[in-house]
C-alpha cells in the first residue's frame, strides 16, 4: 500500500516535459487527438443507455456503446449504474478465454474455501545486473497437461473512492491514509486479516492500494477463474470493514515504517514543506503520510482513534463516492450479474458531497524558500496556481503551455540556459499527483536542475523564464503547435499498447472520477478543441505575484532565521525577493533574440503499415540473421501485437572501456557528454513517440530505439552520425564532468541500493568502487578524453536485436546504417569485458558490516544471499524451476510473519537473484526500528522453520504453488515491449534460449514436494557444504555501531579487507 502522490511522484523532476506520461502512468494525461480525426465507438449507435424505472430493480443505468475506445482495442465495455449511486465499467476481454468459449462464467466456488488446484503468484524479482527472463504470473488448468498454446491473461479489478486526505482531521492527520490500511483488515464475511491477500497469493494473484489527495484506490489481480471469488472478498471492504482495533495498534507501525522509506527523499521533502507553509485552512495545510507521532500521539490526547477512522468511513464511502472496474473474461452478462450480486449492498448516501472550491491564495509569493537538500542537488522549482481546468480536458491548453516552457530544442529556455552552463535539464507542467492536479486548484511547476554556476544566477534563470512567457504572450498562440501534438496523440490512441491487467482498471477507475464514461479512455489523449482564448487566459496566472520559487540544495548555507519542518525535520528558510525583481519579472523589457518557439517536428511518422502480412516467417521467436566479426543481429517480426512500433536494441562493445578505473571513468564522461550532444535529436523523436535511451554496463553502450517504425531508421542514422562526428567541447566538458561528480556523490544514500552495489562489490570480479572513482575524476582533464577517445572508438563489436513492425530486409538495413556510420573495426573475443562471479567457499557464512552513506538516515538493511548454482546447461532449467518455486511458497508467509505480524519494517522480501547467470536466493529487511543483527536473526528463525511448512504443506497446495509458476512462467505478455525485453535478457545474457519459460513450465510437472525440501536442506540449511551465504548489513544512523563489533565476534567469516579477501577468493568462468 501507498501514499500515490508521494510515493509516485517523487522523483528529481517533479513535472513532466511535454505530457503527463505514457500508458503505463497512472494518471496519464498525455497529449492529444483530433477533432477531425476518426472516433471510434462499439457500434455506430450513439450512446444506448438503458435505465431503470422500478424500484425493486438493482441497476439504474446501462450502456455498451458509451466508451470512446481506439479501432485496435478488441475489448469491450459496458457502463453501469447501480441503484445505490456505485458506477461500475465491465470490460471485457476476449483474450483471457482465448483458449476456451468466453463467459462461460463457470470459475470456481465464489466462497470463502480453498480453491483448488490453483496457485499463487507475484511478480518476480530480477536482479539489476542481470537480464533475468522474468515471465509474470497467469494461469494454467492442470499442470501436466499440454502447456502449449495456453498462454493467458490475468483478471482484475479497481476501486476509486472519492476521497482522500484533502479530508484528514487536523487533529488526526495521515488518517485516510490508515483507512486504507485497515481495510485490508478483514470483514464481518471474511474476518481473518490475511484472507483477502491469502486468497490472491494462491490463485495467482497481487494486490495494492494507494491514497491520493481526493481519491483513494484499490486494486487487484488474479487468475481468471477466481475473479469472482476474488471480487466477493473485495466488494466486503466497501460494505463490512471490521477495522479491528487489535489491529490497528500493529497498522500504525506499517503506516510509519512507510513514512521512513522517504523521510530522506527531497522530492517529497519538498512537497510537505510546500504543504506546511502553505496557508492555514487550505486542504493543502496537512500531514499528508501520517506516521506513528500523527496517529499514535492522538490516540496518547485521547482521542478514539476508531472512532475517527469508522466516521471518516461512513462519510465518504458510499456508492455515489465509488468507481469500480472489472476486467474479465467472462461475458458483460455476466460480469454485470456479479456486480450487482456483490456491490449492491454497498450504503447509498443521501446527502450531495460538496465541491471544494479555492477561495484563498495557496502560498505567500514574493519570496524563495531555500530547503536544505539530503542529496548533493541544486534544484530550482517554480510553481504558478492555475485554476482547476478538469472541465477543460478537450482544450489541453495547459498541455500547450507545458510542451513549450519545457521543449528542449533550438530556441527553448532549455537549449538557452545550457549554453550558459547553468542549467542541466529543465521539466515543466502540471504533475500528475493530486496535490498539483485536483478539483480546487492545478499548480503548473518547473523543475530547473542547476549546475554550481547557475545555483549562483536563480534571479536571473527566472528572469529569462519571464522573457520567454512575454515571448508567448507577444506572439499568439499557435495552432499549427496543437495540430502536431494533437496528431501525435491521436496516433498514440490508435495504437495504444496494453499494460498490465491491474495497472489499467486502477486507471480507467481514476479517470471514471475525472472524466464522463465515454471519455474513461479517450479524455487522456483528447485535444479535441483548439481554443486560443483559453491558452492566453492560462498564461495570465504566469505573473510573479502568483509565483512560488523553492531552491532545493545541498549548499545550504544559512546561518540566520533556520526553520524546520516539523514531519520531515527538514531546514529551510525564507527570503524576500527584491521587489524590483518582481516590477522587472511582471513586464520584461525585452526579449533575448536566442529565445523562440520550436520548429516543427520532422519525426512525426506518417506512415502506420503493418509489416505482419508482408512476411512469411511465423518464428516464435528472435532468430540471427548476421553473425559477423563486428556485428550480431538478431530479428524477430511481431504477428502478436500487429501495431506500427518497433523496439532496436543494440549493446556496443568499446575497447578497453572498462579494463581499468581511469577508463572506466573516461568511458562514463565520454557516455555523458555524447548524451548530451544527442539530447536535442532524441528529445524531438521523443515528443513524436519515438523513444530512445543511451546507457553504459561496463565496456558496454546501450543503445535502444524504440516506438512508431516510421521514422526509426532516420533517428538511428541521426544519432550515429552524431557519435561518429563528436569531439566534446571545453564548456559541456566542466559541467558534465560536474554532473558526474554529483552523481557519484549521491550514490547509494537509500541503504536499499547500498546494500545491493555491497553485495555485487563483493561478487563480482571487476568492480571500481565509486569513491575510487570519485577521487579520481578530480583529475581528469579535457586533453585526457580526447586523447582517449579514439582508441576507445578504434575497436568495436555490436549485438542487437529489431523486433516489431519490421521485415527482415529493413532489419538488414540497421546494419548497413552501423557500417556507414560508423568505421567498424572489430573487436575480437578475447579483448571484450567479461565478467566474473566469485564462487563462495563451502560451507562460507560471509559478514559485511558497512554505515549508512547519509548520516540522517534512520533505516537500516540486511541483504542475506544464498549462492545456488551458475546456469548450466541441463541442470539450469530443473535448478531455475526449484529457485522459483521456492520462491513461490515462500513470499507470502515471509511477509505475513516478518512483515504484517513482527512489523519489522515496510521492506520484508524475498526473490531469486540471477547475477551474471549464477542463481542465488536473497532474503531482505529494511527497518527504521531495529539493528541488522536483530533483522538477520530473524529471517535465520523463519529460514529454520521452513522446515515444518514445507513439511507440513499438503499435496493440494503443492500442487496450487505450481500451477502458479507455471501461469507466471506462460502470461501473456502485455505489449510489444515486455517481449522485447524479456527476448533482450537472453541475449545480454548471452544465454539465447528464448524458450526457457516453456521449458521451465514443462519442467516444474515433474517437481516433487522432497524435491524442493532436498533443495532446501541443500543450499539453504546448514550445515551443509552447499549453503554459502553472504550477509551484508547496512546500519542505519540510530543503531549503535559498538553492536556491529559485538556481533562480529559471533558471525561467520567478517570481511574486513575486501581487496585481499576478492584476491584469495575463486571464481566461476564467465558466462556473459
Amino acid at each position: 500500500m501507498e501514499l500515490l502522490y508521494y510515493s509516485l511522484s517523487c522523483r528529481p523532476a517533479l513535472y513532466p516535459q511535454v505530457q503527463k506520461g505514457n500508458s503505463k502512468s497512472r494518471y496519464c494525461s498525455s497529449i492529444t487527438i483530433n477533432t477531425n480525426r476518426s472516433i471510434i465507438y462499439h457500434n455506430k449507435s450513439f450512446p444506448k443507455i438503458t435505465r431503470s424505472s422500478s424500484p425493486s430493480k438493482k441497476m439504474a443505468l446501462s450502456s455498451d456503446d458509451v466508451v470512446v475506445k481506439s479501432p485496435n482495442d478488441k475489448r469491450l465495455y459496458r457502463f453501469i449504474q447501480l441503484t445505490n449511486g456505485l458506477c461500475a465499467l465491465l470490460v471485457h476481454d476476449p483474450e483471457i478465454y482465448l483458449d476456451e468459449p468466453s463467459g462461460s462464467g463457470k470459475p470456481e466456488n465464489s466462497g470463502d474455501d480453498e480453491g483448488d488446484d490453483e496457485d499463487e503468484v507475484e511478480e518476480g524479482d530480477s536482479e539489476e545486473d542481470s537480464g533475468e527472463e522474468d515471465d509474470d504470473d497467469e494461469e494454467e488448468s492442470e499442470a501436466g497437461k499440454k502447456l502449449k498454446g495456453s498462454i493467458q491473461k490475468k483478471a482484475a479489478a479497481a476501486m476509486c473512492v472519492g476521497m482522500g486526505s484533502f479530508v484528514d482531521p487536523h487533529e488526526a492527520q495521515g488518517l485516510a491514509h490508515f483507512l486504507e490500511h485497515m481495510l485490508f483488515m478483514g470483514s464481518a464475511d471474511f474476518p481473518d486479516e490475511n484472507e483477502y491477500d491469502s486468497y490472491l497469493s494462491k490463485h495467482g494473484g497481487s494486490s495494492n492500494a494507494y491514497t491520493e489527495t481526493e481519491h483513494t484506490c484499490y486494486h487487484f489481480e488474479v487468475k481468471r477463474e477466481f475473479l469472482k471469488g476474488a471480487l466477493t472478498r473485495f466488494a466486503q471492504f466497501f460494505i463490512s470493514p471490521l477495522v479491528k482495533a487489535e489491529a490497528m495498534e500493529r497498522e500504525v507501525l506499517a503506516v510509519d515504517s512507510e513514512f521512513n522509506q522517504v523521510l530522506q527523499n527531497d522530492s517529497c521533502r519538498l512537497q510537505q514543506l510546500q504543504c506546511y507553509t502553505s496557508a492555514l485552512g487550505h486542504p493543502f495545510n496537512r500531514f499528508f503520510w501520517g506516521n506513528k507521532k500523527s496517529l499514535a500521539d492522538a490516540m496518547e490526547k485521547g482521542i478514539n482513534l476508531r472512532d475517527h477512522i469508522l466516521k471518516l468511513y461512513h462519510d465518504n464511502y458510499f456508492g455515489g463516492s465509488m468507481k469500480l472496474v472489472v476486467i474479465g473474461g467472462e461475458t458483460l452478462d455476466v460480469l454485470e450479474d456479479w456486480v450487482l450480486e456483490l456491490f449492491s449492498s454497498v450504503k447509498k448516501d443521501l446527502l450531495v458531497k460538496p465541491e471544494l472550491g479555492l477561495d484563498m491564495p495557496i502560498w505567500k509569493t514574493g519570496k524563495v524558500c531555500w530547503l536544505e537538500a539530503v542529496k548533493d542537488v541544486h534544484i530550482l522549482e517554480l510553481s504558478w496556481t492555475l485554476p482547476s481546468m478538469r472541465k477543460d480536458y478537450l482544450k489541453k491548453a495547459e498541455d500547450y503551455l507545458a510542451h513549450l516552457l519545457g521543449h528542449e530544442g533550438k530556441g527553448s529556455l532549455l537549449f538557452f540556459l545550457k549554453a550558459k552552463g547553468w542549467v542541466t535539464s529543465i521539466s515543466a507542467g502540471v504533475g500528475d499527483d493530486g496535490m498539483h492536479r485536483s478539483s480546487i486548484a492545478y499548480i503548473f511547476g518547473m523543475s530547473i536542475h542547476l549546475t554550481d554556476s547557475g545555483l549562483e544566477k536563480i534571479f536571473d534563470i527566472i528572469s529569462f523564464v519571464y522573457q520567454y512567457l512575454k515571448l508567448l504572450r507577444q506572439d499568439p498562440p499557435q495552432e499549427w503547435i496543437f495540430k502536431e501534438l494533437q496528431d501525435i496523440a491521436n496516433m498514440d490512441f490508435r495504437f495504444a499498447e496494453e499494460q498490465p491487467q491491474d495497472d489499467y482498471a486502477a486507471e480507467l477507475a481514476e479517470n471514471l472520477l475525472v472524466y464522463p464514461p465515454e471519455h474513461v479512455i479517450y479524455g487522456d489523449y483528447a485535444y479535441e478543441v483548439w481554443d486560443e482564448e483559453t491558452v492566453k487566459y492560462l498564461l495570465d496566472f504566469f505573473r510573479p505575484r502568483n509565483m512560488r520559487v523553492d531552491v532545493v540544495t545541498k549548499s545550504f548555507n544559512k546561518s540566520h532565521d533556520i526553520q524546520l519542518e516539523p514531519w520531515f525535520g527538514s531546514r529551510y528558510t525564507e527570503e524576500d525577493i527584491p521587489f524590483s525583481l518582481m516590477e522587472l519579472w511582471k513586464n520584461h523589457p525585452q526579449i533575448n533574440s536566442s529565445l523562440h518557439l520550436p520548429s516543427r517536428n520532422s519525426f512525426i511518422p506518417r506512415d502506420f503499415s503493418i509489416r505482419a502480412d508482408m512476411a512469411s516467417s511465423d518464428a516464435s521467436f528472435p532468430k540471427c540473421i548476421l553473425d559477423g566479426p563486428d556485428i550480431k543481429l538478431w530479428y524477430k517480426i511481431d504477428k502478436t501485437f500487429k501495431l506500427p512500433r518497433a523496439n532496436t536494441y543494440f549493446r556496443i562493445t568499446l575497447k578497453g572501456g572498462y579494463s581499468n578505473i581511469r577508463n572506466a571513468v573516461l568511458t562514463e564522461l565520454f557516455i555523458l557528454l555524447l548524451k548530451d550532444e544527442l539530447n536535442e535529436i532524441i528529445y524531438q523523436a521523443s515528443v513524436a513517440k519515438l523513444e530512445s535511451s543511451v546507457s553504459l554496463y561496463g565496456d558496454k553502450l546501450e543503445l535502444k530505439l524504440y516506438g512508431f517504425n516510421d521514422k526509426l531508421s532516420v533517428l538511428l542514422s541521426k544519432v550515429l552520425a552524431t557519435t561518429n562526428s563528436f569531439s566534446p567541447k571545453d564548456d559541456r566538458f566542466r559541467v558534465l564532468k560536474e554532473s558526474l561528480e554529483r552523481t557519484l556523490r549521491n550514490t547509494n544514500m537509500k541503504p536499499l541500493n547500498h546494500s545491493s552495489y555491497l553485495r555485487l562489490q563483493i561478487l563480482c570480479q571487476s568492480f571500481w568502487d565509486v569513491e575510487d572513482k570519485l577521487s579520481l575524476l578530480n583529475d581528469l582533464s579535457l586533453a585526457d578524453l580526447k586523447a582517449f577517445i579514439p582508441d576507445l572508438l578504434s575497436q568495436l563489436y555490436i549485438e542487437g536485436l529489431c523486433h516489431g513492425n519490421f521485415l527482415e530486409e529493413e532489419a538488414l538495413h540497421v546494419s548497413d546504417i552501423f557500417r556507414s556510420n560508423l568505421s567498424i573495426q572489430p573487436l575480437p573475443f578475447e579483448l571484450r569485458h567479461k565478467e566474473f562471479v566469485m564462487c563462495l567457499p563451502s560451507s562460507a557464512d560471509l559478514v559485511r558490516d558497512v554505515r549508512v552513506k547519509n548520516k540522517l538516515e534512520t533505516n537500516s538493511v540486511v541483504e542475506l544471499y544464498f549462492q545456488i548454482e551458475p546456469e548450466d546447461g541441463t541442470k539450469l532449467i530443473k535448478l531455475k524451476a526449484l529457485t522459483d518455486l521456492f520462491e513461490e511458497i515462500v513470499e507470502e508467509p515471509l511477509y505475513n510473519q516478518l512483515r504484517t505480524k513482527e512489523q519489522l519494517g515496510y521492506v520484508v522480501d524475498s526473490s531469486t537473484r540471477v547475477t551474471y547467470r549464477v542463481l542465488g536466493f536473497c532474503f531482505r529487511i529494511q527497518s527504521s526500528e531495529y539493528n541488522p543483527v536483530y533483522l538477520q536473526g530473524r529471517i535465520d528463525n523463519f529460514i529454520n522453520s521452513l522446515e515444518e511448512l514445507l513439511n507440513g504443506l499438503d499435496q493440494e497446495s503443492f500442487e496450487n504453488y505450481k500451477n502458479g509458476l507455471v501461469g507466471k512462467l506462460l502470461e501473456k505478455d502485455p505489449s510489444l515491449s515486455y517481449e522485447t525485453d524479456r527476448f533482450w535478457g537472453h541475449i545480454v545474457d548471452k544465454r539465447y534460449m528464448f524458450d526457457l519459460s516453456e521449458k521451465e513450465a514443462q519442467e516444474l510437472v515433474g517437481i516433487q514436494k522432497s524435491d524442493i525440501i532436498d533443495w532446501y536442506h541443500t543450499y539453504l540449511k546448514r550445515p551443509s557444504p552447499k549453503c554459502r551465504r553472504l550477509a551484508i548489513r547496512v546500519w542505519g544512523c540510530n543503531t549503535d555501531w559498538k553492536d556491529a563489533a559485538d556481533a562480529q565476534v559471533a558471525s561467520g567469516q567478517v570481511i574486513k579487507d575486501l581487496p585481499g579477501f576478492k584476491k584469495s577468493s575463486k571464481f566461476y568462468p564467465s558466462f556473459c
